[in-house]
């Protein structure tokens, strides 16, 4: 296995982050093994949380080819994303059993807190929060953010799926309230890892999107620049950092990829682009856990 740190972001001069960013000045590194990449946050790593965004390489997936599609049943066949989940596993040291729910833009949070909540894929919800050992939680995305948050003192830990819904719906601050019920977590202890999503200068929506962030946000109009009557672009990655901050935890103990999955397709599923272009889009995993 190799570990590739502060390698640069491969960003040009197109893409919405900056040409000169890297990924450890943003908190990141490559964790790569037999062609499978896997973006990981050093500081969730440094405080004993195994985790990592993966990247569409690697795989055996036609999303064209030799994709690493991890999820998406009804469009790809079972023993393909079986395969390339198995893949992924094997980037990370140990032995981690992983837990996914049936994801649905809400702002449920399921806790998993033994091994028959771990096999119970089913479960609809778009968070999951636990302090088990040898447990990946994670959370399927293709331009949805996906957070990862640990606690440095109690050891809980939670992945979230924040669409534009979910985020409507403050999706992040019910995960953080679930950990602090469930776990006593306090949010200054915790730890927040934003992945790769659709960024603002490539994510374009329209006037119900506009209208649920009205109706959720005070300070709506912060997260969306106008571009045509009734649309406008939207920074999903900023309104949940936000609502991180707002629920307590530290702004320097929140780290956001410097990626856009919209504009570096070549990394990562995009439903957006790809959907259109291939009828089909494969499917992200980001995980968390304790070895």
């Amino acid at each position: 296995m190799d570990k590739i740190i502060a390698e640069p972001s491969g960003a040009d001069d197109d893409s919405p982050f900056g040409a000169d960013e890297t990924l450890a000045e943003n908190g990141f590194y490559w964790r790569q093994s037999e062609g499978v990449k896997v973006l990981v946050c050093c500081h969730l790593d440094a405080a004993g949380f195994a985790n990592g965004f993966s990247t569409r390489l690697g795989g055996v997936s036609p999303f064209p080819e030799n994709s690493l599609n991890l999820a998406g049943f009804d469009e790809d066949a079972a023993e393909n994303i079986y395969e390339n989940r198995r893949r992924f596993m094997r980037v990370f040291d140990g032995e981690l059993k992983l837990a996914t729910v049936w994801q649905v833009h809400g702002d449920t949070v399921k806790v998993v807190r033994d091994g028959s909540d771990v096999n119970e894929a089913m479960t609809r919800a778009d968070a999951m929060v636990s302090n088990l050992r040898g447990v990946f939680l994670g959370v399927k995305t293709a331009d949805c953010v996906p957070v990862l948050i640990g606690d440095t003192r109690s050891g809980a830990f939670a992945a979230v799926h924040a669409g534009w819904r979910g985020t409507a719906q403050s999706i992040v601050v019910n995960a953080i309230e679930k950990m602090r019920k469930a776990f006593s977590s306090e949010p200054s202890d915790l730890i927040a890892a934003i992945g790769p999503a659709a960024a603002c200068e490539a994510y374009e929506i329209g006037q119900d999107v506009i209208d649920a962030f009205r109706d959720g946000f005070t300070e709506w109009e912060r997260y969306f620049t106008p571009t045509r009557e009734g649309h406008a672009l939207v920074d999903l990655p900023r309104a949940n950092r936000d609502q991180l901050i707002g629920a307590g935890i530290l702004g320097e103990n929140i780290h956001a990829a410097p990626f856009c999955t919209v504009t570096r397709t070549d990394l990562f599923f995009s439903y957006r682009i790809e959907k259109r272009k291939y009828g089909k889009t494969g499917r992200l995993l980001s995980v968390i856990g304790r070895i």
